[in-house]
Protein backbone atom coordinates (compact mmCIF):
# COMPACT_ATOMS: atom_id res chain seq x y z
CA UNK A 1 0.00 0.00 0.00
CA UNK A 2 1.37 3.38 -0.99
CA UNK A 3 0.96 6.20 1.52
CA UNK A 4 1.43 8.81 -1.22
CA UNK A 5 -1.96 8.45 -2.86
CA UNK A 6 -4.58 11.04 -2.03
CA UNK A 7 -7.69 10.00 -0.15
CA UNK A 8 -9.87 10.42 -3.22
CA UNK A 9 -7.47 8.35 -5.34
CA UNK A 10 -7.58 5.52 -2.79
CA UNK A 11 -11.36 5.71 -2.69
CA UNK A 12 -11.78 5.77 -6.47
CA UNK A 13 -9.50 2.75 -6.89
CA UNK A 14 -11.55 0.66 -4.45
CA UNK A 15 -14.16 -1.66 -5.90
CA UNK A 16 -17.37 -1.30 -3.91
CA UNK A 17 -19.81 -4.16 -3.40
CA UNK A 18 -23.59 -3.76 -3.81
CA UNK A 19 -25.21 -2.22 -0.74
CA UNK A 20 -27.49 -5.26 -0.44
CA UNK A 21 -24.38 -7.36 0.17
CA UNK A 22 -23.19 -4.96 2.89
CA UNK A 23 -26.66 -5.02 4.48
CA UNK A 24 -26.69 -8.82 4.54
CA UNK A 25 -23.75 -8.73 7.01
CA UNK A 26 -26.19 -7.16 9.48
CA UNK A 27 -29.03 -9.53 8.64
CA UNK A 28 -30.93 -6.87 6.66
CA UNK A 29 -33.10 -8.15 3.82
CA UNK A 30 -33.08 -6.43 0.43
CA UNK A 31 -36.74 -5.44 0.78
CA UNK A 32 -35.91 -3.63 4.03
CA UNK A 33 -33.75 -1.16 2.09
CA UNK A 34 -34.70 1.82 -0.02
CA UNK A 35 -31.88 1.91 -2.55
CA UNK A 36 -30.29 5.10 -3.89
CA UNK A 37 -28.41 3.43 -6.73
CA UNK A 38 -26.14 0.43 -6.17
CA UNK A 39 -24.07 1.64 -3.23
CA UNK A 40 -26.34 3.71 -0.98
CA UNK A 41 -29.60 2.90 0.74
CA UNK A 42 -31.94 4.16 3.41
CA UNK A 43 -33.08 1.87 6.21
CA UNK A 44 -36.81 1.36 6.26
CA UNK A 45 -39.32 1.69 9.08
CA UNK A 46 -40.24 -1.95 8.41
CA UNK A 47 -36.70 -2.95 9.40
CA UNK A 48 -37.05 -1.03 12.67
CA UNK A 49 -40.34 -2.73 13.49
CA UNK A 50 -38.63 -6.11 13.05
CA UNK A 51 -35.53 -5.40 15.17
CA UNK A 52 -36.72 -2.90 17.80
CA UNK A 53 -37.19 -5.48 20.57
CA UNK A 54 -33.69 -6.93 20.26
CA UNK A 55 -31.15 -6.27 23.05
CA UNK A 56 -28.70 -3.44 22.42
CA UNK A 57 -25.08 -3.97 21.49
CA UNK A 58 -22.19 -2.07 23.08
CA UNK A 59 -21.97 1.66 22.34
CA UNK A 60 -18.51 3.21 21.90
CA UNK A 61 -17.92 6.93 21.42
CA UNK A 62 -14.82 8.17 19.59
CA UNK A 63 -13.75 11.71 20.46
CA UNK A 64 -10.51 13.70 20.42
CA UNK A 65 -8.41 16.50 21.82
CA UNK A 66 -8.98 20.03 20.47
CA UNK A 67 -8.39 20.06 16.71
CA UNK A 68 -5.14 21.54 15.42
CA UNK A 69 -3.62 22.13 11.96
CA UNK A 70 -1.54 19.02 12.68
CA UNK A 71 -4.65 16.83 12.48
CA UNK A 72 -6.01 14.26 14.91
CA UNK A 73 -7.87 11.78 12.70
CA UNK A 74 -10.98 11.20 14.82
CA UNK A 75 -13.25 10.10 11.96
CA UNK A 76 -10.44 8.10 10.38
CA UNK A 77 -9.90 6.30 13.70
CA UNK A 78 -13.64 5.65 14.04
CA UNK A 79 -13.79 4.04 10.62
CA UNK A 80 -10.57 2.07 11.03
CA UNK A 81 -11.68 0.75 14.43
CA UNK A 82 -14.91 -0.49 12.90
CA UNK A 83 -12.95 -2.16 10.10
CA UNK A 84 -10.63 -3.79 12.64
CA UNK A 85 -13.52 -5.26 14.60
CA UNK A 86 -14.92 -6.65 11.35
CA UNK A 87 -11.57 -8.29 10.57
CA UNK A 88 -11.65 -9.88 14.02
CA UNK A 89 -15.06 -11.40 13.38
CA UNK A 90 -16.89 -9.07 15.76
CA UNK A 91 -20.36 -8.04 14.65
CA UNK A 92 -19.90 -4.28 14.32
CA UNK A 93 -21.29 -1.23 12.60
CA UNK A 94 -20.01 2.35 12.35
CA UNK A 95 -22.38 5.29 12.95
CA UNK A 96 -21.27 8.69 11.61
CA UNK A 97 -22.59 12.15 10.79
CA UNK A 98 -23.08 13.35 7.24
CA UNK A 99 -20.59 16.00 6.03
CA UNK A 100 -21.72 19.57 5.40
CA UNK A 101 -21.00 21.22 2.06
CA UNK A 102 -19.75 24.30 3.94
CA UNK A 103 -16.45 22.86 5.20
CA UNK A 104 -16.09 20.60 2.14
CA UNK A 105 -15.75 23.72 0.00
CA UNK A 106 -14.21 25.81 2.77
CA UNK A 107 -11.30 25.00 5.04
CA UNK A 108 -11.64 21.42 6.21
CA UNK A 109 -12.37 19.48 3.04
CA UNK A 110 -14.27 16.17 3.14
CA UNK A 111 -15.30 14.24 6.23
CA UNK A 112 -15.32 10.58 5.24
CA UNK A 113 -12.10 9.47 6.88
CA UNK A 114 -8.68 9.26 5.30
CA UNK A 115 -6.06 6.94 3.86
CA UNK A 116 -7.19 3.32 4.09
CA UNK A 117 -9.92 4.06 6.62
CA UNK A 118 -12.66 5.70 4.56
CA UNK A 119 -16.37 5.33 3.86
CA UNK A 120 -17.65 5.05 0.31
CA UNK A 121 -18.80 6.43 -2.06
CA UNK A 122 -16.81 9.35 -0.66
CA UNK A 123 -17.67 11.79 -3.46
CA UNK A 124 -21.40 11.24 -3.03
CA UNK A 125 -21.27 11.41 0.77
CA UNK A 126 -19.23 14.63 0.77
CA UNK A 127 -21.39 16.36 -1.84
CA UNK A 128 -25.16 15.70 -2.05
CA UNK A 129 -25.46 12.13 -0.71
CA UNK A 130 -29.17 11.24 -0.40
CA UNK A 131 -30.39 14.83 -0.14
CA UNK A 132 -30.95 14.92 3.63
CA UNK A 133 -29.24 18.29 4.09
CA UNK A 134 -31.16 19.80 1.18
CA UNK A 135 -34.39 18.63 2.80
CA UNK A 136 -33.41 20.27 6.11
CA UNK A 137 -32.53 23.50 4.28
CA UNK A 138 -35.84 23.49 2.42
CA UNK A 139 -37.92 22.75 5.53
CA UNK A 140 -36.10 25.52 7.40
CA UNK A 141 -36.67 28.07 4.65
CA UNK A 142 -40.30 27.03 4.18
CA UNK A 143 -40.89 28.08 7.79
CA UNK A 144 -39.10 31.38 7.09
CA UNK A 145 -41.26 31.99 4.04
CA UNK A 146 -44.50 31.16 5.87
CA UNK A 147 -43.51 33.48 8.72
CA UNK A 148 -42.88 36.44 6.40
CA UNK A 149 -46.03 35.63 4.43
CA UNK A 150 -48.03 35.73 7.66
CA UNK A 151 -46.66 39.19 8.40
CA UNK A 152 -47.53 40.31 4.87
CA UNK A 153 -51.05 38.85 4.84
CA UNK A 154 -52.43 40.72 7.83
CA UNK A 155 -50.49 39.27 10.79
CA UNK A 156 -53.47 37.66 12.55
CA UNK A 157 -51.24 36.35 15.34
CA UNK A 158 -49.99 39.82 16.18
CA UNK A 159 -46.30 38.98 15.66
CA UNK A 160 -43.87 41.73 16.59
CA UNK A 161 -41.40 41.74 13.65
CA UNK A 162 -38.68 43.03 15.96
CA UNK A 163 -38.76 39.75 17.90
CA UNK A 164 -38.35 37.35 14.97
CA UNK A 165 -35.55 34.94 15.86
CA UNK A 166 -35.93 32.45 12.99
CA UNK A 167 -33.25 33.09 10.36
CA UNK A 168 -32.89 31.48 6.98
CA UNK A 169 -30.46 28.62 6.22
CA UNK A 170 -27.91 27.67 3.58
CA UNK A 171 -25.40 24.79 3.59
CA UNK A 172 -22.55 26.92 2.27
CA UNK A 173 -20.15 29.18 4.15
CA UNK A 174 -21.24 32.69 3.16
CA UNK A 175 -20.33 35.47 5.59
CA UNK A 176 -22.09 38.09 3.44
CA UNK A 177 -25.44 36.58 4.44
CA UNK A 178 -24.89 36.64 8.21
CA UNK A 179 -26.92 39.85 8.49
CA UNK A 180 -29.46 40.90 5.86
CA UNK A 181 -32.61 42.95 5.41
CA UNK A 182 -35.67 41.38 3.78
CA UNK A 183 -38.91 42.86 2.49
CA UNK A 184 -37.40 45.80 0.58
CA UNK A 185 -38.85 47.04 -2.69
CA UNK A 186 -42.29 48.30 -1.78
CA UNK A 187 -45.47 47.20 -0.03
CA UNK A 188 -46.03 44.11 -2.18
CA UNK A 189 -42.56 42.71 -1.40
CA UNK A 190 -43.19 41.97 2.27
CA UNK A 191 -42.59 43.58 5.64
CA UNK A 192 -39.07 45.07 5.86
CA UNK A 193 -37.08 43.71 8.80
CA UNK A 194 -33.61 42.60 9.79
CA UNK A 195 -32.83 38.97 9.01
CA UNK A 196 -29.85 36.71 8.35
CA UNK A 197 -28.68 33.23 7.42
CA UNK A 198 -27.13 30.40 9.39
CA UNK A 199 -25.43 27.34 7.98
CA UNK A 200 -27.83 24.39 7.67
CA UNK A 201 -25.97 22.29 10.21
CA UNK A 202 -26.68 24.97 12.85
CA UNK A 203 -30.42 24.89 12.12
CA UNK A 204 -32.70 23.75 14.91
CA UNK A 205 -34.33 21.50 12.30
CA UNK A 206 -31.05 19.61 11.90
CA UNK A 207 -30.95 19.11 15.67
CA UNK A 208 -34.58 17.99 15.67
CA UNK A 209 -33.95 15.52 12.85
CA UNK A 210 -31.11 14.03 14.87
CA UNK A 211 -33.03 13.82 18.15
CA UNK A 212 -36.46 12.68 16.90
CA UNK A 213 -37.46 9.11 17.75
CA UNK A 214 -39.87 8.71 14.82
CA UNK A 215 -42.02 10.62 12.34
CA UNK A 216 -44.64 11.56 14.94
CA UNK A 217 -41.96 12.86 17.32
CA UNK A 218 -40.39 14.78 14.42
CA UNK A 219 -43.67 16.55 13.63
CA UNK A 220 -44.35 17.35 17.28
CA UNK A 221 -40.85 18.81 17.74
CA UNK A 222 -41.12 20.86 14.54
CA UNK A 223 -44.40 22.28 15.78
CA UNK A 224 -42.75 23.47 19.01
CA UNK A 225 -40.14 25.63 17.24
CA UNK A 226 -40.46 29.22 18.48
CA UNK A 227 -39.94 31.72 15.65
CA UNK A 228 -40.99 35.04 17.25
CA UNK A 229 -43.12 36.68 19.95
CA UNK A 230 -46.35 38.64 19.75
CA UNK A 231 -46.74 42.26 20.78
CA UNK A 232 -48.04 40.99 24.14
CA UNK A 233 -44.98 38.73 24.53
CA UNK A 234 -46.54 35.35 23.73
CA UNK A 235 -44.33 32.84 21.82
CA UNK A 236 -45.26 32.07 18.21
CA UNK A 237 -44.48 28.54 17.03
CA UNK A 238 -44.32 26.68 13.74
CA UNK A 239 -47.56 25.00 14.76
CA UNK A 240 -49.18 28.42 15.17
CA UNK A 241 -48.17 29.19 11.58
CA UNK A 242 -49.57 25.79 10.48
CA UNK A 243 -46.18 24.89 9.00
CA UNK A 244 -45.28 21.69 10.88
CA UNK A 245 -47.18 19.31 8.61
CA UNK A 246 -45.58 20.56 5.41
CA UNK A 247 -42.15 20.63 7.02
CA UNK A 248 -42.60 17.01 8.10
CA UNK A 249 -43.62 16.07 4.57
CA UNK A 250 -40.35 17.52 3.27
CA UNK A 251 -38.39 15.53 5.88
CA UNK A 252 -40.27 12.21 5.68
CA UNK A 253 -37.45 10.50 3.76
CA UNK A 254 -34.62 12.47 5.38
CA UNK A 255 -35.49 10.97 8.78
CA UNK A 256 -34.47 7.51 7.54
CA UNK A 257 -30.81 6.60 8.23
CA UNK A 258 -28.41 5.92 5.34
CA UNK A 259 -26.34 2.75 4.88
CA UNK A 260 -22.96 2.79 3.10
CA UNK A 261 -19.68 0.83 3.33
CA UNK A 262 -16.03 1.33 4.20
CA UNK A 263 -13.07 0.49 1.97
CA UNK A 264 -13.19 -2.97 3.58
CA UNK A 265 -16.98 -3.22 3.10
CA UNK A 266 -17.76 -2.80 6.80
CA UNK A 267 -21.34 -1.48 7.26
CA UNK A 268 -21.59 2.21 8.13
CA UNK A 269 -24.78 4.10 8.97
CA UNK A 270 -24.48 7.83 8.24
CA UNK A 271 -27.24 10.19 9.24
CA UNK A 272 -27.58 13.84 10.27
CA UNK A 273 -24.77 16.29 10.79
CA UNK A 274 -25.07 19.10 13.34
CA UNK A 275 -21.78 20.89 14.00
CA UNK A 276 -20.39 20.45 17.51
CA UNK A 277 -19.11 24.00 17.92
CA UNK A 278 -22.47 25.65 17.15
CA UNK A 279 -24.90 22.75 17.61
CA UNK A 280 -24.95 19.40 19.46
CA UNK A 281 -22.53 17.58 17.17
CA UNK A 282 -23.92 14.02 17.08
CA UNK A 283 -25.41 11.78 14.43
CA UNK A 284 -29.09 10.90 14.72
CA UNK A 285 -30.66 9.01 17.59
CA UNK A 286 -32.47 6.85 15.02
CA UNK A 287 -29.21 5.85 13.32
CA UNK A 288 -27.60 4.97 16.64
CA UNK A 289 -30.60 2.94 17.78
CA UNK A 290 -30.77 1.03 14.48
CA UNK A 291 -27.06 0.29 14.82
CA UNK A 292 -27.40 -0.94 18.43
CA UNK A 293 -30.05 -3.46 17.36
CA UNK A 294 -28.07 -4.66 14.33
CA UNK A 295 -24.59 -5.26 15.78
CA UNK A 296 -22.77 -6.32 18.94
CA UNK A 297 -20.50 -3.24 18.92
CA UNK A 298 -21.37 0.21 17.57
CA UNK A 299 -18.58 2.72 16.94
CA UNK A 300 -19.83 6.30 16.72
CA UNK A 301 -18.21 9.74 16.91
CA UNK A 302 -19.07 13.25 18.02
CA UNK A 303 -17.69 16.43 16.53
CA UNK A 304 -14.45 18.23 17.37
CA UNK A 305 -12.84 17.79 20.81
CA UNK A 306 -14.23 16.09 23.89
CA UNK A 307 -15.06 19.51 25.36
CA UNK A 308 -17.67 19.96 22.62
CA UNK A 309 -18.92 16.82 20.86
CA UNK A 310 -18.37 14.36 23.70
CA UNK A 311 -19.90 16.66 26.32
CA UNK A 312 -22.99 17.11 24.17
CA UNK A 313 -23.15 13.41 23.36
CA UNK A 314 -23.16 12.64 27.09
CA UNK A 315 -25.31 15.51 28.33
CA UNK A 316 -27.78 15.96 25.46
CA UNK A 317 -28.02 12.93 23.18
CA UNK A 318 -27.61 10.16 25.76
CA UNK A 319 -29.82 11.97 28.27
CA UNK A 320 -32.66 12.47 25.75
CA UNK A 321 -32.40 9.08 24.06
CA UNK A 322 -31.83 6.95 27.15
CA UNK A 323 -28.44 5.73 25.92
CA UNK A 324 -25.48 4.70 28.08
CA UNK A 325 -22.07 4.49 26.33
CA UNK A 326 -19.92 1.52 27.28
CA UNK A 327 -16.55 3.14 26.48
CA UNK A 328 -14.89 6.24 25.06
CA UNK A 329 -11.95 6.21 22.65
CA UNK A 330 -10.00 9.48 22.94
CA UNK A 331 -7.84 10.27 19.90
CA UNK A 332 -4.64 12.33 19.94
CA UNK A 333 -1.43 12.59 17.96
CA UNK A 334 2.12 13.30 19.05
CA UNK A 335 2.19 16.11 16.49
CA UNK A 336 -0.96 17.77 17.84
CA UNK A 337 0.28 17.53 21.42
CA UNK A 338 3.54 19.22 20.45
CA UNK A 339 1.57 21.91 18.64
CA UNK A 340 -0.33 22.49 21.89
CA UNK A 341 3.07 22.70 23.54
CA UNK A 342 4.11 25.63 21.36
CA UNK A 343 5.84 24.02 18.36
CA UNK A 344 5.21 25.58 14.94
CA UNK A 345 3.43 23.35 12.41
CA UNK A 346 6.49 23.10 10.14
CA UNK A 347 8.62 21.72 13.01
CA UNK A 348 6.25 19.06 14.35
CA UNK A 349 8.18 16.17 12.81
CA UNK A 350 11.21 16.90 15.02
CA UNK A 351 11.28 15.07 18.38
CA UNK A 352 10.69 17.54 21.22
CA UNK A 353 10.02 16.06 24.64
CA UNK A 354 9.74 19.43 26.34
CA UNK A 355 6.97 20.55 23.99
CA UNK A 356 5.25 17.16 24.26
CA UNK A 357 5.21 17.37 28.05
CA UNK A 358 3.74 20.87 27.87
CA UNK A 359 1.16 19.90 25.25
CA UNK A 360 0.09 16.77 27.12
CA UNK A 361 -1.86 19.13 29.39
CA UNK A 362 -4.52 19.40 26.67
CA UNK A 363 -4.98 15.62 26.57
CA UNK A 364 -4.91 15.52 30.37
CA UNK A 365 -7.78 18.05 30.54
CA UNK A 366 -9.91 15.99 28.15
CA UNK A 367 -9.26 12.80 30.10
CA UNK A 368 -10.26 14.47 33.37
CA UNK A 369 -13.37 15.91 31.76
CA UNK A 370 -14.47 12.55 30.37
CA UNK A 371 -13.78 10.72 33.62
CA UNK A 372 -16.59 12.70 35.26
CA UNK A 373 -19.13 10.70 33.24
CA UNK A 374 -18.14 7.32 34.69
CA UNK A 375 -17.31 5.73 31.31
CA UNK A 376 -14.05 3.77 30.77
CA UNK A 377 -11.56 5.52 28.48
CA UNK A 378 -9.13 4.16 25.90
CA UNK A 379 -6.59 6.72 24.66
CA UNK A 380 -5.21 6.09 21.19
CA UNK A 381 -2.36 7.82 19.40
CA UNK A 382 -2.98 8.16 15.68
CA UNK A 383 0.47 7.09 14.56
CA UNK A 384 2.87 9.05 12.33
CA UNK A 385 6.23 7.77 11.05
CA UNK A 386 7.93 10.77 12.67
CA UNK A 387 6.78 9.76 16.19
CA UNK A 388 9.73 8.65 18.31
CA UNK A 389 9.55 5.67 20.65
CA UNK A 390 10.42 7.96 23.56
CA UNK A 391 7.50 10.24 22.75
CA UNK A 392 5.04 7.35 22.44
CA UNK A 393 6.20 5.76 25.68
CA UNK A 394 5.83 9.06 27.51
CA UNK A 395 2.21 9.51 26.43
CA UNK A 396 1.32 5.90 27.20
CA UNK A 397 2.85 6.10 30.68
CA UNK A 398 1.01 9.32 31.49
CA UNK A 399 -2.32 7.97 30.21
CA UNK A 400 -2.09 4.71 32.12
CA UNK A 401 -1.15 6.65 35.27
CA UNK A 402 -4.47 8.49 34.87
CA UNK A 403 -6.40 5.19 34.77
CA UNK A 404 -6.87 4.98 31.00
CA UNK A 405 -6.23 2.10 28.65
CA UNK A 406 -3.89 2.86 25.75
CA UNK A 407 -3.18 1.66 22.20
CA UNK A 408 -1.55 2.90 19.00
CA UNK A 409 -3.62 3.29 15.84
CA UNK A 410 -2.23 2.87 12.34
CA UNK A 411 -5.53 2.81 10.47
CA UNK A 412 -4.68 5.64 8.06
CA UNK A 413 -1.82 3.64 6.56
CA UNK A 414 -3.11 0.08 7.11
CA UNK A 415 -6.90 0.24 7.36
CA UNK A 416 -8.51 -2.31 9.64
CA UNK A 417 -5.22 -4.17 10.10
CA UNK A 418 -3.77 -1.05 11.69
CA UNK A 419 -6.64 -0.85 14.17
CA UNK A 420 -6.53 -4.38 15.57
CA UNK A 421 -4.40 -3.43 18.59
CA UNK A 422 -6.85 -0.64 19.43
CA UNK A 423 -9.85 -2.94 18.93
CA UNK A 424 -8.33 -5.58 21.20
CA UNK A 425 -7.62 -2.98 23.90
CA UNK A 426 -11.17 -1.63 23.59
CA UNK A 427 -12.80 -5.06 23.91
CA UNK A 428 -10.63 -5.92 26.91
CA UNK A 429 -11.42 -2.60 28.56
CA UNK A 430 -15.18 -3.08 28.14
CA UNK A 431 -14.87 -6.61 29.50
CA UNK A 432 -12.93 -5.55 32.59
CA UNK A 433 -14.64 -2.22 33.37
CA UNK A 434 -18.38 -1.74 33.27
CA UNK A 435 -19.74 1.68 32.45
CA UNK A 436 -21.13 3.81 35.27
CA UNK A 437 -22.43 6.46 32.90
CA UNK A 438 -24.20 9.48 34.32
CA UNK A 439 -24.62 13.00 32.90
CA UNK A 440 -22.59 15.90 34.24
CA UNK A 441 -25.55 17.67 35.81
CA UNK A 442 -29.16 16.81 36.77
CA UNK A 443 -32.20 18.05 34.86
CA UNK A 444 -33.38 20.21 37.73
CA UNK A 445 -30.15 22.20 38.06
CA UNK A 446 -30.80 25.88 37.17
CA UNK A 447 -29.80 26.87 33.63
CA UNK A 448 -27.19 29.34 34.82
CA UNK A 449 -25.66 26.69 37.06
CA UNK A 450 -25.60 24.18 34.16
CA UNK A 451 -23.60 26.64 32.05
CA UNK A 452 -21.17 27.25 34.90
CA UNK A 453 -20.82 23.52 35.60
CA UNK A 454 -19.79 22.82 32.00
CA UNK A 455 -17.44 25.82 31.98
CA UNK A 456 -15.68 24.80 35.19
CA UNK A 457 -15.68 21.00 35.01
CA UNK A 458 -15.13 20.51 31.26
CA UNK A 459 -13.32 23.66 30.10
CA UNK A 460 -11.41 24.34 33.33
CA UNK A 461 -12.70 27.92 33.54
CA UNK A 462 -12.75 29.91 36.75
CA UNK A 463 -16.33 30.94 36.05
CA UNK A 464 -18.68 32.58 33.57
CA UNK A 465 -19.39 36.21 32.65
CA UNK A 466 -22.72 37.13 31.08
CA UNK A 467 -23.48 39.91 28.62
CA UNK A 468 -26.25 42.35 29.49
CA UNK A 469 -29.66 40.73 29.43
CA UNK A 470 -28.48 37.10 29.37
CA UNK A 471 -29.27 36.36 33.01
CA UNK A 472 -32.68 37.98 32.56
CA UNK A 473 -33.38 35.76 29.55
CA UNK A 474 -32.30 32.63 31.45
CA UNK A 475 -34.70 33.57 34.23
CA UNK A 476 -37.47 34.14 31.69
CA UNK A 477 -36.85 30.75 30.05
CA UNK A 478 -37.08 29.10 33.45
CA UNK A 479 -40.36 30.86 34.17
CA UNK A 480 -41.69 29.64 30.82
CA UNK A 481 -40.97 26.02 31.79
CA UNK A 482 -37.65 25.41 30.02
CA UNK A 483 -35.44 25.25 33.10
CA UNK A 484 -35.23 21.45 32.84
CA UNK A 485 -33.57 21.63 29.41
CA UNK A 486 -29.92 20.70 28.93
CA UNK A 487 -27.55 23.38 27.67
CA UNK A 488 -25.88 23.30 24.25
CA UNK A 489 -22.71 25.39 24.41
CA UNK A 490 -21.61 27.16 21.21
CA UNK A 491 -17.84 27.63 21.57
CA UNK A 492 -14.68 27.63 19.49
CA UNK A 493 -13.37 24.14 18.82
CA UNK A 494 -9.72 25.19 18.87
CA UNK A 495 -9.34 25.83 22.58
CA UNK A 496 -10.74 24.65 25.89
CA UNK A 497 -11.46 28.35 26.47
CA UNK A 498 -13.64 30.57 24.27
CA UNK A 499 -10.50 32.15 22.77
CA UNK A 500 -9.22 30.06 19.83
CA UNK A 501 -5.55 30.98 20.25
CA UNK A 502 -5.31 29.79 23.86
CA UNK A 503 -3.84 26.34 23.29
CA UNK A 504 -2.84 23.61 25.72
CA UNK A 505 -4.69 23.86 29.02
CA UNK A 506 -5.54 27.52 29.65
CA UNK A 507 -5.71 28.75 33.23
CA UNK A 508 -7.24 31.79 34.90
CA UNK A 509 -9.96 32.48 32.34
CA UNK A 510 -13.71 32.90 32.35
CA UNK A 511 -16.17 31.87 29.64
CA UNK A 512 -18.11 34.81 28.22
CA UNK A 513 -21.75 34.05 27.35
CA UNK A 514 -22.96 36.81 25.07
CA UNK A 515 -26.35 35.37 24.10
CA UNK A 516 -28.73 32.50 24.89
CA UNK A 517 -31.37 31.09 22.54
CA UNK A 518 -34.10 28.54 23.11
CA UNK A 519 -34.39 25.59 20.74
CA UNK A 520 -37.79 24.47 22.01
CA UNK A 521 -38.26 21.77 19.38
CA UNK A 522 -34.83 20.26 19.93
CA UNK A 523 -35.33 20.60 23.67
CA UNK A 524 -32.21 22.50 24.69
CA UNK A 525 -30.98 26.02 25.41
CA UNK A 526 -28.08 27.29 23.28
CA UNK A 527 -25.43 29.48 24.95
CA UNK A 528 -23.24 31.40 22.50
CA UNK A 529 -19.77 32.14 23.86
CA UNK A 530 -16.87 34.30 22.69
CA UNK A 531 -17.19 35.34 19.06
CA UNK A 532 -18.64 32.05 17.77
CA UNK A 533 -20.94 32.50 14.75
CA UNK A 534 -23.66 30.30 13.26
CA UNK A 535 -22.62 31.13 9.69
CA UNK A 536 -18.92 30.44 8.98
CA UNK A 537 -16.95 32.29 6.30
CA UNK A 538 -14.60 30.99 3.63
CA UNK A 539 -10.80 31.20 4.08
CA UNK A 540 -8.60 33.20 1.71
CA UNK A 541 -8.06 30.10 -0.43
CA UNK A 542 -11.11 27.85 0.02
CA UNK A 543 -10.91 24.14 -0.72
CA UNK A 544 -13.38 24.74 -3.57
CA UNK A 545 -10.53 26.27 -5.61
CA UNK A 546 -8.91 22.85 -5.89
CA UNK A 547 -12.02 20.79 -6.68
CA UNK A 548 -12.74 19.92 -10.31
CA UNK A 549 -14.40 17.38 -12.61
CA UNK A 550 -12.72 15.96 -15.72
CA UNK A 551 -14.41 15.26 -19.06
CA UNK A 552 -15.36 11.76 -17.91
CA UNK A 553 -17.09 13.10 -14.79
CA UNK A 554 -14.32 12.01 -12.43
CA UNK A 555 -14.05 14.36 -9.43
CA UNK A 556 -10.61 15.54 -8.33
CA UNK A 557 -9.34 17.59 -5.41
CA UNK A 558 -12.04 16.53 -2.96
CA UNK A 559 -9.98 15.84 0.19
Amino acid sequence: MSSYKSDIEIAQETEMVPITQVASKLGIEAEELENYGKYKAKLSQELWERIKDRPNGKLVLVTAINPTPAGEGKTTTTIGLGEALGRMGVSSVIALREPSLGPCFGLKGGATGGGYAQVLPMEDINLHFTGDFHAVTTAHNLLSAMLDNHLQQGNELGIDPRTVSWKRALDINDRALRNTIVGLGGKSQGVPREDGFMITVASEIMAILCLAEDLADLKARLGRIIVAYTYDNRPVTAADLKAAGAMTAILKDAIRPNLVQTLEHTPCIIHGGPFANIAHGCNSVRATKYALKLADVVITEAGFGADLGAEKFMDIKCRMAGLAPDAVVLVATIRALKYNGGVAKENLSTPDMEALEAGFANLEAHIEGLQQYGVPIVVTLNSFVTDSEEEINYVEKRCRAMGCSFALSEVWAKGGEGGVALAEELLETMKETKTQYHPLYPDDMPLEKKIETIAKKIYGADGVTYAAGVRTKLKKLTEQGYGQCPVCMAKTQYSLSDQPKKLGRPKGFKIQVRQVNLSAGAGFVVALTGDIMTMPGLPKHPAAEGIDVDDQGRITGLF
